[in-house]
């Protein structure tokens, strides 16, 4: 297995060196580094969680121009670092060498205790620096419980859904996602 270089490089030279990677890698401050939840391992709650979505919005947009994509296909970051969200939505032309997304509409990020201040603070301000990026979703794992910020003009708003009755409208992208649908088979202490 190769190790990062430690010298710090651009998105396009990060995407050459990935391809001669056997895991895949996020930028960040121009410096290749594994995700945490690639050092730590998912949890099966989290896995539920990314499945679930997976599945349930993949099969509502299945036929249409976007599409789920899973922590293979990166993100680029207008800054110059590169990301691997738990899910994305692309709507972009597909193609089929690339390792990004072309038009990523939405991600989701499941939310762990390893990831969970990255994910609500650094990982966030970076998604929403990405013009094509229309909403932003973070679900906790130990309570059926979604963040969501979904762009309006320039700016962001902020929508807390909590419950397993809860149901989440993504005009964005055609679809909607009930948060019975997203936690699926986990139970919570309630």
């Amino acid at each position: 297995m190769s190790e990062p270089r430690p010298r710090r490089m651009t998105a396009d030279e990060f995407f050459e060196w990935q391809k001669s990677q056997d895991r895949s890698y996020e930028l960040v401050d121009g410096v290749p580094i594994l995700p945490l939840k690639a050092m730590t391992g998912a949890t099966l709650r989290h896995d539920r969680v990314t499945t679930n979505a997976t599945i349930h919005l993949g099969s509502q947009l299945r036929g249409g121009p976007c599409r789920t994509a899973s922590t293979d296909v990166a993100i680029r970051i207008p800054t110059g670092g590169v990301r691997r969200p738990d899910l994305s939505v692309d709507c972009g032309a597909f193609a089929d060498a690339a390792m990004e997304a072309q038009e990523p509409r939405l991600v989701l990020e499941v939310l762990s205790p390893s990831t969970a201040s990255v994910d609500r603070v650094r990982k966030l301000d970076e998604y929403r620096s990405h013009p094509a990026i229309r909403v932003i979703l973070l679900a906790d794992t130990r309570t059926p419980k979604v963040a969501l910020w979904r762009r309006g003009g320039l700016a962001w708003q902020a929508e807390d859904y909590d419950g397993l009755d809860a149901v989440i409208e993504l005009p964005e992208i055609s679809a909607r996602l009930s948060l019975a649908e997203l936690y699926e088979g986990l139970t919570f202490d309630l």
